[in-house]
């Protein structure tokens, strides 16, 4: 994954959340349930790490908007 930079938190209220899950489907609902709440950029896909266990995702959360409708 990119390293995080200082826009993707620049101000309170912002967010990066990266979730560790035992496979995709699982990391998804987790995102899913985040955008329930939040205003997110969503992440696409997962990755994997080469020798460790499960899948990682990564999205970017707005606490200070609703999510759309």
């Amino acid at each position: 994954m990119r390293q995080i930079n200082e826009s993707h938190v620049a101000v309170p209220g912002l967010a990066v959340v990266e979730v560790a899950a035992a496979d995709d489907d699982t990391a998804f609902a987790v995102q899913e349930l985040l955008g329930a709440r939040w205003a997110i950029a969503p992440a696409d896909h997962t990755t994997r790490a080469p020798g460790e266990p499960g899948v990682r995702l990564r999205c970017f959360l707005d606490l200070r908007e609703e999510p759309d409708a």
